[in-house]
């Protein structure tokens, strides 16, 4: 069954000096200020587009790469994913970096390696982002 999740957004103004907000409609648990300034500069306590892929992308890794392993017989003590999402004022997104530590007991190196490059290609996340071009990997088994 194809489940569906919504968020809106109200924007006010032009590009350089108006705002808005982000609501996670679906879940109800947030609205969140947006400026362009948050996009291009520092964030000040808002959010920006690109903070908000990088949420998607870390959460479905780790649930990517958890699932991979447990489809192995093996299971994830813990999985911390970072999604670093660069964003370039006139060229867009230029580079994810996703970050991962995880601990799986019994799990060999070689095998991690293909379980963690399995699920940078694969969560439905990464899968979406494919147009980036420059998405990489630093995982460590620990």
């Amino acid at each position: 069954m194809a489940t569906v999740r919504t968020a809106k957004t109200h924007w006010e103004g032009n590009l350089m000096e108006g705002q808005g907000t982000v609501a996670l409609d679906s879940s109800k648990i947030g609205t969140y200020d947006v400026t362009w300034a948050s996009r291009a500069e520092q964030p000040g306590g808002r959010t920006s587009p690109e903070e908000l892929i990088a949420a998607a992308h870390s959460a479905c890794y780790s649930m990517a790469f958890s699932h991979g392993l447990a489809g192995k017989g093996y299971t994830v003590e813990k999985v911390d994913t970072q999604a670093d999402v660069t964003f370039q004022p006139g060229e867009g997104i230029t580079a994810i970096k996703l970050t991962v530590r995880a601990t799986v007991p019994g799990l060999s190196e070689e095998d991690f390696r293909a379980a963690a490059e399995d699920a940078k290609a694969n969560c439905p996340v990464s899968q979406a982002l494919a147009a980036v071009k420059n998405i990489t990997l630093d995982a460590q088994l620990v």
